[in-house]
């Protein structure tokens, strides 16, 4: 790269930071965005904003009401663990689920999810949870062993830090991480990887990224899942569409995949060591 696409990539990384819709985002992911944006285009102006366009698809699109609400989350939540009350901190989860457009549609199907995908499933002591928005949130729900390690990665700093502030009250080991896990994903090795909802997002930035995660990703057992509806609540054939793409991109690999379908949410387990 020479000094003057430098400079141009740090001026456009810089006026995306200053948004306050885009403060958050981890600089890594701006700068993989902002370096093919400025590649399309003659103007330092056009490629601002298309990288903030594209940023809002991404992320933006999901959570934009629920960053200033943090801190009360927080108090929420500890208030609801100092009671010992397990049924007040599941409120809680589920109120605050509901901020984010992801974890909010797959409320009604919280206990069916997670009885139906993962209780069948070896003991369950190390996850990681890609692209992750709120869903650790939902770990009161899963059946996970006691010693269990979580770790979750999405591109907000300011939700990777919440989540570590969760994580913290309800004394679950791991961490929550900000980074662009298309550059740099996670190959620690797990029981089992969430990727919910997550592989139409990034591969619009993209389009070889699931591909590359799949593979990529050191996990014994993986959910892949996808939405069944539009954020505007239309389907459009989108079941079709993405079976079509989720199969196109495990074809040739020895993975054992089973189907289910629930009212909100399409979801493919994956067993990577192989046939049953």
């Amino acid at each position: 790269m020479s000094d003057r696409e430098r400079d141009r990539l740090d001026q456009l990384i810089e006026a995306v930071l200053a948004s306050r819709s885009y403060r958050h985002i981890s600089r890594d992911f701006i700068e993989a965005l902002g370096s093919e944006e400025l590649a399309k285009r003659s103007s330092l102006k056009e490629a601002i904003k298309a990288t903030k366009n594209k940023l809002h698809q991404v992320g933006g699109a999901y959570i934009e009401s629920g960053r200033e609400h943090y801190e009360s989350w927080i108090a929420r939540l500890r208030q609801a663990v100092a009671r010992g009350d397990k049924k007040l901190l599941k409120q809680a989860c589920m109120s605050i689920m509901s901020y984010h457009a992801s974890t909010s549609e797959r409320l009604p199907i919280l206990e069916q999810f997670y009885t139906t995908l993962l209780v069948d499933l070896p003991p369950i002591r190390s996850v990681i949870d890609v692209a992750c928005g709120l869903h650790p949130l939902a770990i009161p729900w899963m059946p996970l062993e006691n010693d269990v390690q979580y770790y979750a990665y999405d591109i907000y700093r300011d939700m990777a830090d919440f989540l570590n502030e969760f994580m913290d009250i309800i004394q679950m080991r791991g961490y929550a991480q900000a980074c662009d896990v298309i550059q740099h994903c996670p190959t620690l090795k797990v029981d089992l990887a969430f990727v919910l909802k997550a592989i139409p997002c990034l591969e619009q930035v993209d389009k070889n990224a699931g591909l590359r995660l799949l593979d990529a990703i050191n996990a014994d057992h993986l959910l892949i899942s996808f939405p069944v509806h539009s954020l505007g609540g239309r389907k459009k054939g989108m079941v079709t569409n993405y079976e079509a793409r989720f199969h196109e991109v495990v074809r040739h690999r020895n993975w054992f995949i089973e189907r289910f379908e629930f009212s909100t949410e399409l979801v493919f387990r994956i067993d990577k060591r192989g046939s049953h």
